[in-house]
């Protein structure tokens, strides 16, 4: 069976992805205790489910610590287990639930003695649910929602469940520094020493993705000096991250805008690395 579980932080597009895994065959369950998700499988597969989909969310606290051995037992039992974790930003969140008006799933809890009148604010509630599902945070692939549309997010959904099982996906991502640093970058590399093409009007209007722009900054001895560097640091140390066994390792590739070094950089290295290995290509700028 194919089974994606979906966890994170509440306001972090948990139900935008869960949404597209319906809509692409898959039988969704929201909020399942981590209890029953054994049981679950094996229902489900008795009954020929080939794919599921289950949202799995700090309310259920008693039955976090017990995931990552859920997971586990799965995987030894044949099932193509994937694992998502969603995050953002807390000024995101707040934004996202004062946008929303809908109150945190946690607010509704009372600690121990509490006064039913003093709840929990909501900062507070995302920083309990932080820690409740700090444990589980690195079971599988950490995406960082904070500067993602819901469409974005959407696509970004479908390219990792499209990945067939391999021993490692690259995933390269660009990104505007003066927007924040990806939460889920596994490796920051700041680009922001090279010449920037923003400055040459002709040029402004256009990305790394674009010949003129390309063309500019293969023509720096910088931008072929610093993508050696980047090439070398990555290919020196992957073989580590595949014997350490793990699933998806995040290259992010920062300058000012997220326009044209950055998004240069990362295409640089998907190209070098795509013929070798399992790459993903993602420009969180860029439509």
């Amino acid at each position: 069976m194919h089974i994606v579980l979906i966890t994170g932080i509440s306001g972090s597009g948990k139900s935008v992805a869960l949404n597209v895994l319906e809509d692409a065959g898959y039988y969704c369950v929201d909020n399942l205790p981590p209890a029953l998700l054994n049981s679950l499988v094996s229902t489900l597969r008795e009954e020929g489910t080939e794919l599921l989909a289950v949202a799995v969310d700090a309310r259920s606290a008693e039955s976090l610590a017990g995931l990552p051995q859920d997971v586990g037992r799965l995987k030894t039992a044949g099932h193509d287990v994937k694992v998502m974790f969603l995050t953002a930003t807390t000024h995101s969140l707040v934004a996202r639930f004062s946008e929303t008006r809908r109150s945190h799933p946690l607010s509704h809890e009372l600690r121990p003695g509490q006064n039913p009148a003093a709840r929990r604010t909501l900062i507070e509630c995302i920083s309990e649910e932080r820690e409740r599902l700090s444990a589980i945070e690195k079971l599988g692939h950490v995406i960082d929602t904070s500067e993602l549309s819901a469409s974005k997010l959407r696509g970004w959904i479908k390219e990792i469940v499209a990945i067939e099982r391999a021993p490692l996906t690259l995933f390269f991502e660009s990104f505007a520094f003066k927007l924040g640093v990806p939460l889920d970058a596994d490796f920051v590399f700041d680009v922001r020493a090279l010449p920037n093409p923003y400055y040459d009007l002709a040029l402004r209007p256009l990305t790394g993705r674009d010949a003129p722009v390309i063309a500019f900054l293969d023509a720096q001895p910088a931008a072929a000096e610093l993508l050696t560097d980047i090439r070398d640091f990555i290919e020196k140390w992957l073989p580590s991250f595949k014997t350490d066994n793990r699933s998806y390792l995040t290259v992010a590739v920062g300058c000012t805008g997220g326009q044209h070094r950055s998004v240069y950089m990362a295409e640089r290295l998907a190209q070098y690395f795509g013929p070798s290995e399992r790459v993903v290509l993602r420009h969180r700028e860029q439509p």
